[in-house]
């Protein structure tokens, strides 16, 4: 039987099982739940599947259960629809009124997180003396710079965060996704010593590229979404166009990550439009559809997570080099955004600059990205130096998700607290 049905069996089974023990015993939120029983059932399988080596096909079954291809399943799978899902719903005036307060944060802060989390690694990784250089300590950089903007705002949004300031979170936390594929590229080139263009070279044929595309494929698609009265062909559009957006930078070169929130942000407008001329769409369907789609595929992404999370932990050096990353990521997330917010200006909602910063750094949770790019890394670099990007990457992925992630109502209330003093 093909294998790629067994493992969506697998997948849903957690999914369905975990999320209704979560939801009648121990009501974390959805992704934390996930995640964290699916590293106890990692670790259960990793200590059944040593106590069964040598059992044949029962042994074999239990490992594979551990290491789901995630590059395969983000990269060439479902990270389009995530993006398309979480930006279709995109206010564009709100948008426009904080421009320079999301550009800022998720072009600059970005940028600065890879360089200051690369030279603290880098350093760091001298004292230790480890085999890294530079340029691979700068790739490592852009790796977890970007963080996850379906896991950050689901948790944000139970909070009930003002509106000025939760819209510059998902707006951040989305947009730089492109930013942070847009990096890994810069970066890794320069590890594989292949001339690619400098910088701005890079950043040009990446995100023009993708505006492009978003926009040439929106303006063929929209049309034929918006003049339909079927609303199933409604969803079958939008499929098209992401999907169609997300192929075609692939073959020229360009980022699918950005084409694909870009398609997303034009649907997002152009229907918005249409409810100022009082001709409302009827998109009731379309909005459910997205919304379970993201719901779904979010869930499994981070089941793949957690049973992948044990198999990551029996690398060589991974406690020191896990603790070193998650360290590293802190610094150079708090120091990026401080940085940041220098030129953003007044923050909406009576926001002070200091508790905003403490938040986005408590709330920048990583995710499935930052996995996928370093899982791609294996092609660039020696086998120890991967080991080292691959566990240092789920370490934060795991700390972010996890520890932040559960006590982030207890940072905000602190926060909250402090701001009414």
């Amino acid at each position: 039987m093909d294998m790629f049905l067994i493992d969506t069996v697998v997948l849903l089974a957690f999914v369905v099982l975990l999320g209704y023990f979560n939801e009648k015993v121990t009501k974390l939120t959805h992704e934390i739940a996930l995640m964290l029983f699916s590293v106890i059932i990692g670790g259960a399988l990793v200590v059944f599947g040593a106590a069964l080596k040598g059992s044949g096909s029962l042994s074999q079954l239990l490992s594979g259960f551990q290491f789901f291809n995630l590059e395969d399943f983000l990269i060439e799978g479902v990270l389009c629809f995530m993006l398309f899902a979480g930006s279709c719903h995109m206010r564009l005036l709100d948008f426009k009124r904080y421009a320079r307060a999301i550009s800022l944060l998720a072009i600059g802060a970005t940028f600065l997180g890879a360089v200051f989390y690369g030279l603290i690694f880098f350093a760091a990784g001298k004292v230790l003396g480890l085999p890294l250089t530079l340029p691979v300590c700068l790739m490592f950089g852009s790796i977890v710079a970007p963080t996850d903007p379906i896991a950050a705002t689901s948790i944000l949004k139970k909070f009930h965060l003002p509106p000025g300031i939760s819209f510059i979170i998902e707006g951040e936390s989305l947009l730089n996704d492109g930013m942070g594929v847009a990096l890994f590229i810069f970066f890794s080139g320069l590890v594989t010593m292949q001339e690619g263009g400098g910088f701005f070279s890079v950043m040009a044929k990446e995100i023009l590229g993708a505006v492009l595309v978003g926009t040439a494929v929106t303006a063929v698609c929209f049309p034929i979404f918006s003049h339909t009265q079927d609303e199933a062909r409604q969803i079958f559009t939008s499929l098209l166009a992401v999907s169609l957006s997300y192929v075609a930078c692939e073959a020229f070169g360009f980022s699918g990550a950005i084409a694909s929130v870009i398609c997303g942000v034009l649907f997002s407008a152009l229907r918005n439009r249409a409810e100022q001329k009082e001709k409302p769409l009827k998109l009731e369907q379309f909005d459910i559809f997205w919304e379970i789609l993201d719901t779904l595929l979010n869930s499994i992404l981070y089941v793949m997570l957690g049973l992948s999370f044990f198999h990551i932990l029996q690398m060589p050096k991974v406690l020191i080099l896990s603790g070193l990353a998650v360290a590293a990521n802190f610094a150079g997330r708090a120091g990026s955004l401080g940085a940041a917010s220098l030129f953003i200006g007044s923050l909406p909602d009576g926001y002070k600059k200091r508790e905003f910063i403490k938040l986005l750094t408590w709330g920048g949770l990583r995710g499935g990205l930052s996995v996928a790019l370093a899982m791609s890394t294996g092609s660039m670099v020696t086998g120890d130096i991967y080991h080292i990007i691959l566990g240092g990457t789920y370490a934060v992925v795991f700390f972010t998700t996890i520890v932040q992630g559960m006590t982030m109502k207890r940072v905000y209330e602190r926060i909250s607290r402090g701001m009414n003093q």
